[in-house]
């Protein structure tokens, strides 16, 4: 079980990663842009293709991971509040359980499904504002 930082941006996001790679050091574990996606996936608007979809940042043993917002996906970007705890549960039941302690009382965003990049995956906002991510790769589901 771990925890990660995942920053949102409003399609700067690749500067910025690219920044915390030049202060950190470390490599890009992922880099995909929405255009990235599948066919299947809801299109993006004309103009935000090369936004970033996910990019994961690795630093020794930890991750800093974020992506750009578009529209018609998640929520609205609000600078200073543009953050997510992503959670790693390590197991199936543990992911389930965990998600709905977090969305009780508060909204679910994402129900807990699998997806096309491989994982078991959730989003929802807690009764505190806090914005949750559960994620289970592929390997470990």
């Amino acid at each position: 079980m771990s925890f990660t930082v995942y920053l949102t941006f409003d399609g700067d996001c690749e500067e910025a990663f690219d920044f915390y790679k030049s202060v950190f050091g470390g490599e890009f574990a992922v880099k995909q842009r929405f255009s990235d996606g599948p066919p299947e996936m809801a299109a993006v608007a004309k103009g935000e293709e090369n936004r970033i979809m996910h990019v994961t940042l690795r630093v020794g043993d930890a991750l800093l991971q974020g992506s750009d917002t578009v529209q018609g996906h998640a929520g609205s970007y609000v600078r200073g509040n543009n953050f997510s705890i992503s959670f790693t549960p390590s197991s199936r039941a543990e992911a389930d359980a965990v998600f709905e302690k977090l969305k009780d009382g508060g909204k679910e965003t994402m129900p807990m499904q699998e997806t096309f990049w491989g994982s078991y995956f959730g989003m929802c906002t807690d009764r505190f504002g806090v914005q949750w991510m559960i994620n289970m790769a592929a390997a470990t589901a």
